[in-house]
């Protein structure tokens, strides 16, 4: 019989997630976390969470999974249409705008928690539609999650999944096989995928545009503050941060400026 997490075990990982990834489990989603260890104690035959926390522990490829495990994974294709909408009428053209007072000629993009994929296909669509023939892109994917990452990477969707996309294209960038749609290969080639946690640097550096929606909400103000920081860092002097429409910077100390467009609310990094 598997052991119930009591209030020491529950603490132990709380606090393990917390500093091996920033995100924050409060007493409120309490059973959101003891559910899932205890699936894991199910899964790996395991008795008691003392001894699956001595495994986690001591075991690197254990954190990634347990990690992998207790991380909520919610997405869809052209998910917020608003945003989107920003990044087609206002985002990218500003984008292209400033680039061409210089000899860069490349877009780079991340999307940020990209979980299975769905977001940063999206954008790689709409880039194919609006990207100018002298410019290329370059999308980078990440997440926390290896499981959501290898799915991502597949590019196979069910017909369930695949709602919300334009007939012209799921045409154009799917092929039908039986019982869903598979990315065509062209479209995978734009995006690079990477495991990557937010609580470490990613190295990018001049990113143009970063997408990190309903994210933040699992991290904790120190977290996102930390967060931000480095999104800030990796971004080029002029460059565009969306995160989810339920997140905000407001009484966060960044040099992010809110930006109201006419679809929706993001932030810019605007450096003169």
């Amino acid at each position: 019989m598997i052991e119930t997490l009591n209030d020491e075990d529950y603490k132990l990982f709380r606090d393990l997630i917390y500093d091996e990834s920033g995100i924050t489990f409060s007493d409120t989603n309490r059973s959101i976390l003891d559910g899932r260890i205890k699936e894991l104690l199910r899964k790996k035959n395991i008795a008691t969470p003392k001894e699956y926390f001595a495994k986690v522990t001591n075991d690197p490829e254990e954190m990634k999974l347990m990690l992998d495990s207790v991380t909520t994974n919610l997405t869809r294709f052209f998910r917020n249409q608003p945003h989107f909408d920003t990044f087609i009428n206002y985002v990218i053209p500003k984008v292209i705008e400033e680039k061409r007072k210089g000899s860069d000629r490349v877009i780079k993009i991340w999307s940020a928690g990209c979980s299975t994929g769905e977001e940063p296909y999206t954008i790689a669509m709409v880039m194919k539609e609006i990207c100018p023939p002298d410019f290329t892109f370059r999308i980078t994917a990440s997440d926390i999650s290896l499981k959501c990452l290898m799915s991502a990477k597949q590019g196979f969707y069910p017909d369930s999944k695949v709602d919300g996309i334009p007939q012209d294209y799921l045409s154009k960038y799917f092929t039908k096989t039986e019982g869903g749609y598979q990315i065509i290969k062209e479209l995978q080639d734009t995006i690079r995928f990477d495991y990557h946690n937010l609580k470490n640097d990613s190295g990018a550096k001049n990113l143009d545009v970063v997408f990190c929606r309903n994210v933040l909400i699992y991290f904790d103000e120190p977290a996102q503050q930390q967060v931000i920081n480095r999104f800030w860092n990796a971004m080029a002097p002029k460059s565009y941060l969306f995160i989810g429409h339920s997140e905000s910077l407001f009484g966060m100390k960044t040099n992010f400026e809110f930006l109201k467009t006419d679809w929706a609310c993001i932030y810019q990094k605007n450096l003169k």
